[in-house]
């Protein structure tokens, strides 16, 4: 008996041995080959792609079409499944590759397919120039050709027990509309936000939740006037509603940028810094990427930066006489219309394919766009991205641009998010301009609007006159995704969700404090988490609980020593921040509820209630005040209380204060989406977690998976001195020496070089000889 025990134990370890051997070898043959040559017919001359110690590829090749096929080749060896979901993304086809996402995928594709991007983007294709068609279609080749190359599929699809399905032309296009919805949705649902506000609650209450900010950091120093409109009562419904409501607070997807003009470098040269705010997963979003090749004239070309697999651009980069980055524009680029019963509406069937069977989702769309009902009232949405002019492939103009003033001016055509682009270059100027796609609409709205007041011709042409600033007076530039134009402009563009405006504020502050800059200074500046926005919400928490000295006299203490920073091992700032966040959700819960009854939130707005809050605060009318406290001053301690509360429950199961040091509470972790799954996998899929810093409010933006994305900063023609820190490693491939790769620099804050170093591996593609 006993001998035949030990021979299944013996049996069973063997097995299970086996089993991970063969994953382990079945990892290793779907690796991706890095070295040698190889023969296609796609090609016109050879290519080479390199990779150094972090796994940049560097693309050499004789024109821009065969260096558009080795980027798609490097792409779809290192990350062809992060690219299938992007196109899957934003074509509302996530369900049909695994049930390992859920039925959460299904929904999600539901809320994508409502604005039909397949569709669009395979029209757009047919559309462009030949030229953008030609180099969409060596991009493909190359994807599909590095697919075809495997010994077997990547890991991911043999978890799923999934095939990869070959990447089309349309794709890219894809791509791009994945990042319209990260970087607009909010946009489409603050609209629809506010205009039940105002349907619900009534128009003073619309004005009062989006009063103008005192933090306002315009290029040209205008101003919103900031005076608070008179206070709406709550109406006496809402007084007796529950105060436990959270209103989610959407993550600020855009960036910083700035630049210095060369009378601030002592090189004489413009300098420009970029970090651009994103979620946060394995792999990171960006591919470190170097593009060499001479353009028809003969003139060579180098351009290095990050690339977005899917598409084959630099997104962000140098060509050595101009640089260029983004921030989230955050202008008005949508519109909800209120139909009328006689409006025609069409329904159209799409069909969501899962892994087992499908699900059939009836869209309704207008003449002005796909509609929504909520709460009886047919809405139809008009978003520039489903115009015709939404996606193009003009950003790569900036690839060969000699200078600012013809980067801005190449900007007036590019189909992306519309973004604030900053540029500056190697003669010493640096410019700003809104670039991307915006309709010629000339009144976008807050509200819904009547169908008679809409002019679907102006949706279908986009904007001609678009303002910009070349190398201003005092030599800097800046934006954080708060309002950059003058106030005559921005009422012209609109409001889509600006930023509040204090982290803007701080990066000019703080350009306008020095004369002269180097590449480290801009990175101090990129790192700056002062946290000067929490000053007077620390100052009021003080005086409140000092109305209870003793109670509170270790809370006290905290918050008196917090550094004014998000600084690691402050205590006092976590203390504040979730206080300021408690106060907020509980002041305007009562609105909050009624939203939520129509399957809407605040969570759009929220950033818009700092001012509201402060006048509640100031002000303290009973009728917002609920009925259990006697005054504001108790309600503002019971918020503090709570907040602290559900910390300590969270984060400590000792209620010790010491394990509500910032870092703890804000520790950086990035995931894999399977391990969201399956947290089996953790250890083997994700970064390492690290100790966090930084906040929202402050130019060093980082949260629990969210932050800078990227680090970048430059000096057009110095491009040796200049910085490129990425939080991940360039494959995603687990056993891939570069699966983590740079991760270890970004989380120590040092400073990774933008240019290759030495060269690792090499791969030569010859074309196939008849």
């Amino acid at each position: 008996m006993i001998k035949i025990i030990k021979i299944s134990i013996v049996t069973l370890l063997s097995l299970i041995f086996l089993a991970i051997a063969s994953l382990y070898i079945g990892l290793q043959l779907s690796l991706p080959r890095l070295t040698g040559e190889m023969s296609t017919a796609q090609i016109s001359q050879t290519v080479t792609i390199e990779r150094d110690r972090l796994g940049t590829a560097v693309i050499n090749g004789e024109h821009r079409q065969d260096v558009a096929y080795g980027l798609g080749f490097a792409h779809g060896q290192d990350r062809f499944f992060q690219m299938d979901l992007l196109r899957r993304n934003a074509a509302g086809e996530l369900s049909e590759l695994s049930e390992l996402f859920g039925a959460g995928a299904i929904e999600l594709d539901k809320r994508h397919r409502f604005h039909q991007l397949r569709k669009r983007a395979e029209a757009i294709f047919t559309k462009l120039p030949q030229a953008q068609q030609q180099l969409l279609e060596h991009y493909s080749a190359g994807v599909n050709a590095a697919l075809a190359q495997q010994k077997l599929r990547s890991f991911e699809y043999i978890l799923i027990q999934a095939k990869p399905q070959p990447w089309r032309p349309s794709d890219s296009i894809l791509v791009i509309y994945s990042m319209y919805l990260d970087l607009q949705s909010n946009t489409i649902n603050r609209d629809m936000t506010l205009t039940m506000i105002e349907s619900q609650f009534g128009k003073p209450m619309r004005r009062f939740i989006t009063q103008t900010s005192n933090y306002q950091a315009a290029l040209d120093d205008s101003l919103f006037p900031s005076d608070p409109p008179a206070l709406p009562d709550l109406a006496a419904k809402l007084l007796t509603s529950a105060r436990d409501s959270v209103i989610d607070e959407p993550q600020e997807l855009g960036s910083n940028n700035w630049a210095v003009t060369g009378e601030h470098t002592q090189s004489g040269r413009g300098m420009l810094s970029d970090d651009m705010h994103l979620s946060f997963a394995v792999p990171i979003i960006w591919y470190r990427s170097q593009l060499n090749y001479p353009d028809a004239a003969g003139e060579q070309h180098q351009v290095t930066g990050v690339t977005l697999p899917g598409a084959p651009a630099i997104v962000v980069g140098s060509n050595g006489m101009v640089a260029w980055g983004f921030t989230n524009a955050y202008i008005d680029t949508a519109d909800w219309i209120a139909l009328d019963d006689n409006e025609p509406i069409t329904i159209v069937n799409e069909t969501i394919k899962l892994p087992q069977g499908e699900v059939d989702y009836p869209l309704s769309v207008s003449k002005f766009g796909p509609v929504k009902n909520i709460d009886g009232q047919s809405y139809a949405l008009a978003w520039v991205a489903h115009q015709a002019y939404a996606v193009d492939m003009e950003l790569m103009t900036l690839e060969t641009a000699k200078n600012v003033k013809q980067a801005l001016e190449n900007a007036s055509r590019f189909g992306i998010p519309v973004q604030n682009l900053v540029v500056a270059d190697a003669q010493g100027d640096a410019g700003w301009r809104v670039a991307g796609a915006y309709p010629a609409r000339r009144q976008p709205s807050d509200v819904a609007l009547e169908a008679s007041k809409v002019n679907q011709a102006l949706w279908a042409d986009r904007i001609t006159d678009i303002p910009q600033v070349l190398t201003p007076n005092n030599g800097l530039i800046w934006s954080a995704n708060a309002r950059v134009m003058s106030t005559q402009d921005a009422q012209r563009f609109g409001d889509g969700g600006y930023a509040l405006g204090a982290r803007s504020a701080q990066i000019r502050d703080r350009l306008q404090q020095q004369q002269t800059f180097d590449e480290q200074d801009f990175y101090q500046i990129q790192l700056d988490n002062q946290a000067l926005f929490y000053l007077p919400w620390q100052d009021m928490l003080i005086t409140a609980l000092m109305s209870q000295p003793q109670r509170f006299a270790k809370d006290i203490q905290y918050l008196k020593q917090w550094q004014a920073c998000a600084c690691s091992d402050s205590i006092g700032f976590t203390l504040v921040k979730y206080f300021r966040s408690r106060l907020i959700d509980r002041s305007f819960a009562p609105l909050e509820t009624e939203l939520n009854s129509l399957s809407l939130s605040l969570g759009p707005v929220k950033r818009y209630l700092e001012p509201a809050m402060w006048q509640l605060l100031r002000e303290q009318p009973r009728s917002w005040l609920p009925a259990e406290f006697a005054s504001w001053q108790a309600f503002v301690i019971d918020s503090y209380l709570q907040s602290t509360q559900a910390l300590l429950t969270k984060y400590s199961s000792t209620n010790d204060y010491q394990d509500l040091a910032w870092g703890k509470v804000n520790t950086l972790a990035i995931q894999h989406p399977f391990s969201r799954q399956m947290p089996i996998l953790s250890r083997f899929l994700d970064m390492p977690t690290v100790v966090g810093f930084g906040d929202t409010f402050m130019p060093a933006v980082q949260g629990r998976s969210f932050g800078a994305s990227q680090r970048f900063i430059v000096q057009p023609g110095l491009e040796d001195r200049a910085i490129l820190t990425v939080p991940g490693g360039q494959s995603g491939h687990p056993l891939s020496r570069f699966y983590r790769k740079g991760f270890d620099e970004y989380a120590a804050q040092k400073s990774t070089p933008l240019l290759p170093q030495a060269i690792e591996e090499k791969l030569t593609l010859r074309p196939l000889k008849n």
